[in-house]
């Protein structure tokens, strides 16, 4: 019997010194899960059942020179009921006072909204969607309902934030200016303006903490956010909205008349480089245009006769001839190897001027004079290609600039026929902002200036950063040579047989140089055989202001190719247009002007717009974009139309804010 005792108290002695071991290792663990991993259990713990949220910041404004919006971030709110941390009392008391007000703002009987509202009290929804895409003044006007008015915890209202970018000028531009896009990943997407200021545009984000609910879905915690988001700057374009919008339309207008496949206009400021107008429009299926893609600065191709420009320049700058230099034409066509360089006019020009080859358009006169002046040293007219920047590109801030192509003797491709081919713009390829940078160069007397899109970044009145001209190279060429070339210009457009003569115009002056590139030449299919039309230049001819191109690519055979007829008509009516719509003033050198007074008007402004205004103001004068700021702060929706400046306010000055909802605002 004692031994029997003996073995159970054994085993008793056994199981407690386990039982002790085991406890000691969950004290252990315990102690371990408190002071070692307590940190992570805690935010795990917390990471299922609450939830800091990013809150996207609004991105700055994309503003025109005179101040128009060409992009903007619009605040769109969505309203959600949550029906469980309402009291009876509070829910019983407001529930058909809010229906009311809810039925009267978004249009749907009263009785629709207490069904929804008792239906999600009854199922204990707490995520009950009640409105959504409100604009920030019925935001603010929701927020005060019956119930809604107690907060989110007693009057259940949970409020959605979100950012919605919208363009005022609609497709005019909408590839120019672009946008900027995150995957998930966290790559972006940046396109146009929007994408290359992004850094100043896109601001800082904010955080808002979140609660999780029911059915995975998530609930804010109190009515403010954690960390309020931080918005972007607004940065100041080149662009006129004017300019732009003549471009768009002239370019619209020819693409439609010759079933064109793509084009695009560049209108650029000729002392500074600021881009005024860049418009892009590609054919869609339905045979409509729209900015499908920025031909302008992404697209490289073989420019044609417009390259005659650079020829000229570099035969001139090398003393290989002068412009009253005679050549022959050959009857129109001149054989080189086994290859013909052929003139658009049959049976050619005869002997004529080297000046005159220019203004006449001579393929077979370009060549001959710069194969033969360059054929036993053609680095020397690379070289010379290359000193006036014409193998860079223009290093642009908008991502996608399209690589210009100048082959060096050497080179895969070169051959004994590229220096006849590149003479009149073959086996070379340039972008029509390049092309343009060019002969805005000869524009602006040799001088090359960097084509520049953006002023300068702001913050309200601050200036955070001033994008200056810069200047790419002095002097291209001489001045003699810019003085002749331009004389030669001029020529195209005023001389009677100038390949631009029917653009002339006794009105207004203009100088240029028609381009007509064939495109898939190699092919032996004739049909597959496209052009290019292009007329590339300035205005006015003497003393001029601005700069121009445009490239239209594919035209209809049958209506017409030559650059003279599909691309010509478009820079006429774009200088036409701006020359009629400038205004005339007389400038008078050295007159000082007190920029105090403009501090003082805009400190004025300033103040009128942090009033608590209890009447509609006058906005008659202003700006659009601070027109529609100080309405927005009072909390009325306002609809604009046109551009530019306030003409006239529906809604007249002195009336009571209280009572308005909507105001219409007409610019021109």
């Amino acid at each position: 019997m004692p031994t029997t005792e003996k073995k159970i108290l054994t085993r008793l002695y056994v199981v407690a010194g386990f039982l002790f071991l085991f406890a000691i290792a969950v004290a252990v663990k315990l102690v371990s899960i408190q002071l070692v991993d307590g940190e992570k259990y805690k935010k795990l713990a917390l990471d299922r059942t609450e939830r800091v949220f990013v809150i996207e910041p609004n991105r700055g404004n994309l503003i025109s020179d005179d101040g128009s919006l060409l992009a903007t971030s619009v605040s769109k709110y969505t309203i959600r009921f949550d029906a469980v941390t309402v009291r009876n009392s509070d829910f019983n008391e407001n529930v058909k006072p809010l229906s009311d007000a809810l039925s009267k703002m978004l249009h749907k009987p009263s009785s629709y909204y207490q069904k929804l509202l008792r239906t999600a009290r009854s199922n204990k929804n707490r995520y009950k969607l009640i409105a959504r895409n409100l604009d920030y003044s019925d935001y603010i006007k929701i927020k005060k309902f019956p119930l809604f008015e107690k907060g989110p915890n007693r009057g259940g209202i949970i409020v959605e934030q979100k950012t919605v970018r919208e363009h005022p000028l609609g497709k005019i531009a909408e590839r120019s200016v672009g946008y900027e896009r995150v995957d998930e990943e966290g790559h972006y997407t940046r396109v146009g303006l929007e994408g290359a200021f992004g850094a100043y545009l896109r601001g800082e984000e904010g955080r808002r903490l979140k609660q999780k609910i029911a059915k995975g879905q998530w609930k804010p915690i109190g009515l403010d956010n954690d960390v309020e988001p931080k918005d972007g700057y607004d940065v100041v374009s080149t662009i006129d909205i004017n300019i732009q919008d003549i471009a768009h339309h002239a370019l619209l207008a020819q693409l439609e008349k010759y079933s064109a496949d793509h084009g695009c206009v560049i209108v650029m400021e000729v002392t500074t480089g600021e881009v005024k107008a860049i418009s892009n429009l590609g054919r869609t299926k339905a045979n409509t245009y729209y900015e499908r893609l920025n031909y302008a600065v992404g697209e490289s191709h073989e420019p044609g006769s417009t390259f005659k420009l650079m020829s000229m320049v570099a035969a001139l700058e090398d003393k290989v001839v002068d412009t009253s230099t005679v050549v022959d034409t050959e009857n129109g066509r001149w054989k080189i190897y086994d290859r013909t360089v052929r003139d658009s006019k049959w049976g050619g020009y005869g002997k004529v001027s080297f000046g005159n080859a220019f203004v006449y358009s001579s393929n077979t006169a370009f060549a001959k004079i710069i194969h033969n002046g360059y054929k036993k040293n053609p680095e020397k007219f690379v070289d010379r290609l290359m000193s006036m920047n014409l193998n860079r590109d223009l290093d642009l801030p908008i991502i996608g600039e399209g690589k210009p192509v100048i082959r060096y003797p050497g080179d895969k491709g070169w051959s004994g026929i590229s220096l006849a081919w590149m003479s009149h713009g073959y086996e070379v390829s340039l972008t029509p902002l390049q092309t343009l940078t060019f002969y805005n160069a000869i524009a602006n007397d040799g001088e090359m200036v960097r084509p520049r899109l953006i002023k300068e970044v702001k913050e309200w009145n601050k200036t955070i950063h001033k994008f200056d001209k810069e200047v790419i190279n002095n002097a291209i060429c001489s001045k003699e040579t810019v003085k002749k070339v331009q004389a030669l210009l001029k020529s195209v457009v005023e001389s009677k047989k100038g390949t631009g003569n029917g653009l002339y115009s006794p009105n207004f002056s203009m100088a240029g140089k028609t381009g007509t590139a064939q495109k898939n030449y190699v092919t032996k299919d004739p049909d597959k055989l496209q052009y290019i039309s292009s007329f590339a230049g300035y205005f006015p001819a003497v003393n001029p202001k601005y700069s121009c191109i445009v490239i239209i690519h594919e035209p209809d055979k049958k209506a017409g190719i030559y650059g003279a007829d599909v691309a010509g008509p478009v820079f006429k009516s774009v200088a036409h247009k701006i020359y009629a719509t400038s205004p005339r003033t007389d400038i008078i050198e050295g007159l000082e002007i007190d920029s105090s007074v403009l501090d003082k008007a805009y400190k004025k402004y300033y103040v009128n717009a942090q009033k608590q205004h209890s009447t509609i103001p006058n906005v008659k004068g202003m700006s659009g974009m601070d027109a529609i700021s100080l309405l927005e702060n009072l909390g009325i929706q306002v609809e604009v139309k046109g551009n530019g400046k306030v003409k006239s306010q529906s809604v007249n000055q002195g009336t009571a804010v209280k009572g308005v909802s909507k105001i219409t605002l007409e610019l021109s």
